[in-house]
């Protein structure tokens, strides 16, 4: 599955789980602006490390903080190239 659906469909899942309502997922959209607080996010990156196998945010190098959704599918899609 590529790494954009799995990140997508993560995401509905939690926004299900945690009953928030999202914002339509678009490149441009900022983090903050998805719908989800601080707990869907750390559920969010734990999930994507078990189905992706990586967490760009605390493996190599990349000191990356995204600022918007397509940055973090960026983040995702650049680390499981390495």
């Amino acid at each position: 599955m590529p790494v954009r659906l799995t990140i997508v469909e993560e995401i509905k899942q939690i926004a299900v789980e945690q009953k928030k309502t999202l914002a339509p997922l678009s490149d441009e959209l900022a983090l903050q602006e998805i719908g989800f607080d601080s707990l869907c996010f750390a559920i969010l990156i734990a999930r994507l490390e078990d189905a992706l196998g990586c967490d760009p945010f605390t493996e190599g190098d990349n000191n990356i903080i995204p600022n918007t959704f397509g940055e973090f599918v960026r983040a995702y899609d650049n680390a499981t190239r390495q």
